[in-house]
């Protein structure tokens, strides 16, 4: 791992942990922008069950044993990473911060994590894999089959070696924050729209009025073969249109066109995770889509262990709600490989671009090695469910 020296601005010399990150997004960005990048779906149940699932487990700490050459290094389809998590794909976090994926997969080569790009976004994938070539792609799958195999050659071609496929967005959710906060998909034009950005100068000037006169106006750029509509266009929701006659016959003939590792994330339910894995899946992400999709689903961490011992063939991983190292180690004690961070990471990078999503990172790091000492424990693969104990007293 990097130890040189971040040099961040000295308004953020405060930041402590990730969850810092989000005061300091609040403030930088436009409200219907950071409002985007946080919020869930209708009541926001999912967002925090997802927080509150950490709750439910306690650790039982061993003492005297000699932790002082502890690692946090984990091993992840055969690579070795500075730590247990890495970056989970965000849609549009290019609007949020300069270059937003960019600065992520360049952050996250840097500090030895991997990074999932996301479909989503603003800037090209060929772009991105040059910049971090072991980054992973994660695609929605439209909704013809004649663009699925289309988008799928773009990604080999452009050198991706893992294809995240996300399948738990096959129709658009409610997001009623987003309405009532002024954002909306597409961006309409509007006075308080304006307001927002001459009330929030750094971000006007430095990433929205930056990208403009850099590189022109915005486009979904990857969620088909061919660039997509630009982000103030009306024919974003039509692009974005219902796939919900997609089934798995889809995911067996993309694993039959695609070399390299196939990654299936929406996964809550054990029935879909040993399906996923008949069809082909080297690995599986535990997902909820952080609470943006289906209010009042369950969070990940609690089908978690089920979903580890049905697919012991293939390492699991999780992410939604994850912000500090207990966390990332509770989750590897109920079984999964890895995990994935996405909205700290975001916000980083809003108001700190690579240096602000480095120095996330080594927070988070930090955390892990850590609290590895205060339980006890030398190493990532020593993490088992012996360090825990259920505070509801339930399995």
């Amino acid at each position: 791992m990097c130890d040189d020296k971040l040099n961040l601005p000295a308004r953020l010399g405060h930041i402590l942990c990730l969850d810092d990150f989000e005061a300091a997004a609040r403030r930088h960005l436009p409200a219907p922008v950071f409002a985007y990048v946080s919020g869930g779906v209708e009541r926001n149940q999912t967002l925090s069950a997802n927080a509150s699932a950490f709750d439910r487990y306690e650790f039982v700490t061993r003492v005297l044993v000699d932790t002082s050459k502890r690692s946090t290094t984990t091993e992840l389809f055969g690579q070795s990473w500075s730590a247990p998590f890495g970056i989970a794909p965000m849609g549009i976090c290019a609007l949020s911060a300069y270059r937003g994926d960019m600065v992520l997969a360049q952050a996250a080569v840097r500090e030895k994590v991997p990074m999932i790009m996301s479909g989503s976004s603003l800037i090209r994938m060929e772009d991105v894999v040059q910049a971090n070539p072991g980054a992973w792609f994660q695609a929605y799958l439209p909704g013809a089959r004649t663009e699925i195999v289309a988008l799928i050659e773009r990604v080999k071609s452009a050198g991706y070696q893992t294809l995240v496929v996300t399948l738990d967005a096959s129709i658009a959710s409610n997001r009623e924050n987003n309405i009532r906060a002024g954002f909306s998909t597409s961006l309409r034009p509007s006075v308080s729209l304006a307001w927002q950005g001459i009330t929030h100068p750094r971000w006007l000037l430095g990433t929205f009025v930056r990208t403009l006169v850099r590189h022109g106006m915005p486009h979904f750029e990857n969620n088909f073969a061919k660039r997509g509509a630009p982000i103030l266009s009306a024919n974003v929701l039509r692009d974005f249109s219902d796939r919900g006659h997609l089934g798995w016959e889809e995911i067996r003939m993309i694993r039959r066109m695609w070399p390299g590792r196939l990654v299936l994330k929406g996964i809550l339910d054990v029935r879909d995770a040993r399906q996923a894995v008949d069809c082909g899946a080297d690995g599986l992400i535990v997902s909820n889509h952080g609470g943006r999709q289906l209010d009042g689903t369950v969070s990940p961490l609690r089908v978690l262990p089920e979903i580890v011992q049905a697919c012991p063939q293939v390492p699991v991983m999780v992410d939604s709600g994850f912000r500090r190292g207990t966390d990332v180690i509770k989750a590897l004690a109920l079984g999964a490989k890895f995990v994935f961070v996405g909205r700290p990471f975001n916000y980083a990078a809003s108001v700190g671009g690579e240096g602000g999503v480095r120095k996330g990172i080594r927070l988070l790091r930090e955390e892990v090695s850590r609290n590895l000492a205060m339980l006890g424990v030398t190493s990532v693969a020593e993490i088992s469910d012996e360090v825990l104990v259920n505070s509801n007293g339930k399995s």
